[in-house]
């Protein structure tokens, strides 16, 4: 298959897609795209005036080109913001440098980058009340097209809600000359739409989250063609990237469409949350892909385990035993406590764990729930799910790190993280599952005993 027909496959796609969406309106994705970048500009702004927010690697290798396109189609264009922070990453010192900016023009802005620029800028706009539109440099994470945008604040990782951009640019030229790193995370970031998907199949079930059918197909109905080509994206390949880059940019556009997040989040990327605002580092850097990627091996190898175990009589043993071990919110509070100390992380989870928190008839319906339906959800789960190993895999193939290690993070860490990432968020997913059946302990910490996942 040539370039032109895949591109044209990615492109009917996408605008299929655009149908479900409120704030973006046009994506291309192409061989160089930049050099159309005022015709982009103009179709979605008519004749406002533009401003490129950059760091100073992304400025080098696109923004300036943008910059003098732009002003080269007739756009009166302001000269660019340009971050000269090292090792910068989304935080809000870096909003509070930009919106000054910004607020002292009504140029729209561009940004020109992948995850960190995109999410100061996207942030940022939306606190001037303006909108803009990207032009991505890597195929590095799945936030180019979503709703909010993900900021430290207070010590800890928060998503803040705020329009996406009007319209996406992406250069495949650019794109393949990333650097390896940035599109091997964006390749686990995707790929851990698998065991999210799962994860929001039993979240439907118990009615907490229930599954927006459109919003789920613009995700998983491509997704393991997506993924299918990792070796591809390792070595650069175009076809295997520009399809990476396509899926990251529907999982955005579903997160449009259902206005939530769940549609390409699960369990797996609690742990890059937790490690996040752990301010986990290795070799000096914090790549979100690289831990959603760990997660995802981590989930899957719950779920497996779950399969392979768990049958109706399961849940009846937990019906019997919700009495005798139910946890009072007083005691999960002080666990919390014990857990993440007094800081503002705490008093963000503990928000979270209290808008997760039932009381014991609730809890006894919901097992009774799985019980009753397990056969059909089991079958679902194991349609939608790959064997932990295939993923480890598929993702180290991509040179994604797909052990604990290769992050920096020890087996006795993340075996400790599974507990930590339970509480991070209010979001129903297979953590919160294993401890409502009361299996903690047969299923999470028996991956790292012997013949376990985690102890192979």
């Amino acid at each position: 298959m040539g370039a032109r027909n895949f591109y044209e496959e990615t492109t009917a796609r996408l605008e299929k897609a655009l149908q479900f969406c409120d704030d973006t309106k046009a994506v291309v994705i192409g061989d160089k795209t930049l050099d159309s970048v005022g015709d982009f500009f103009k179709k979605l702004f008519d004749v406002r005036k533009a401003i490129v927010v950059a760091d100073a690697t992304t400025f080098r290798i696109a923004g300036k080109r943008v910059s003098d396109a732009l002003a080269g189609a007739g756009i009166e264009v302001e000269p660019s913001y340009v971050y000269d922070v090292p090792h910068m990453h989304a935080e809000m010192s870096l909003v509070d440098m930009l919106k000054p900016r910004l607020a002292q023009t009504d140029a729209i802005p561009v940004a020109v980058g992948s995850g960190t620029v995109n999410d100061l800028c996207k942030y940022t706009s939306s606190l001037v009340e303006r909108p803009y539109m990207v032009c991505g440099t890597a195929a590095s994470m799945d936030g180019y097209t979503s709703f909010g945008a993900s900021i430290e604040f207070n010590e800890c990782k928060q998503t803040f809600s705020c329009p996406a951009p009007r319209g996406v640019l992406i250069d495949m030229d650019v794109v393949c000359a990333a650097p390896l790193k940035m599109n091997a995370a964006g390749f686990a970031d995707l790929i851990a739409k698998i065991p999210a998907g799962a994860d929001w199949i039993i979240a439907d079930l118990l009615g907490t989250e229930p599954i927006d059918q459109v919003a789920w197909r613009l995700v998983q109905d491509s997704l393991r063609d997506w993924v299918a080509d990792p070796e591809g994206v390792a070595r650069g390949d175009r076809k295997a990237l520009a399809f990476l880059t396509e899926g990251l940019i529907m999982s955005g556009l579903a997160m449009q469409k259902a206005k939530t997040s769940r549609t390409a989040s699960g369990a797996e990327h609690q742990f890059s949350h937790l490690w996040d605002n752990q301010h986990h580092k290795f070799n000096g850097e914090a790549s979100h892909g690289f831990k959603v990627g760990v997660g995802t091996v981590a989930t899957s190898a719950l779920y497996e385990r779950i399969l392979e175990n768990w049958t109706e009589k399961t849940f009846d043993v937990a019906i019997a035993n919700v009495d005798v071990d139910f946890r009072s919110w007083e005691t999960i509070e002080k666990e919390l406590e014990e857990h993440f100390g007094t800081t503002g992380l705490f008093e963000t989870v503990k928000r979270e764990c209290r808008k997760k928190y039932v009381e014991p008839d609730e809890l006894k319906r919901r097992l009774a729930l799985f019980r009753d339906s397990w056969s059909e959800l089991k079958q679902k789960l194991a349609d939608q799910l790959m064997p932990a190993a295939e993923i480890q895999t598929i993702i180290h193939k991509a040179t994604a790190p797909s052990t604990p290690e290769e992050i920096g993070i020890s087996r006795e860490r993340l075996q400790y993280s599974y507990r930590l990432a339970q509480q991070l968020r209010y979001r129903y997913n297979v953590l919160d599952w294993t401890r409502d059946v009361g299996q903690w302990s047969t299923m999470v910490d028996a991956l790292f005993t012997s013949g376990g996942f985690w102890a192979r």
